[in-house]
């Protein structure tokens, strides 16, 4: 059984401002993260609930970091963006 996706306000926001090219690329990270949701690397302290998604658009390195709820079977789509400040920017 797959797990359903859901946006949060700041992945749609940051989604919405997107080039459709590296949209696309998105929409294809999404549907492997839909598909096996541990395909993603769990990360450590503050962040520990979190898992981040790397792949590549346009020449350039992309995060999608996600949470898992394994109850209800969703994923939660937490943001989306190039590493630069990726993780200082989801701290706030």
């Amino acid at each position: 059984m797959s797990y359903k996706v859901e946006q949060t306000r700041r992945f749609a926001r940051q989604y919405k401002k997107l080039h459709d090219n590296v949209a696309a690329d998105v929409d294809d990270a999404v549907a492997a993260v839909a598909g096996q949701p541990s395909v993603g690397e769990r990360k450590k302290g503050d962040l520990a609930d979190l898992f981040v998604y790397k792949f590549r658009s346009q020449g350039q390195l992309y995060l999608l970091g996600y949470t898992l709820d394994d109850a209800v079977q969703l994923i939660f789509l937490e943001a989306i963006g190039p590493h630069e400040n990726f993780y200082r920017d989801l701290k706030h």
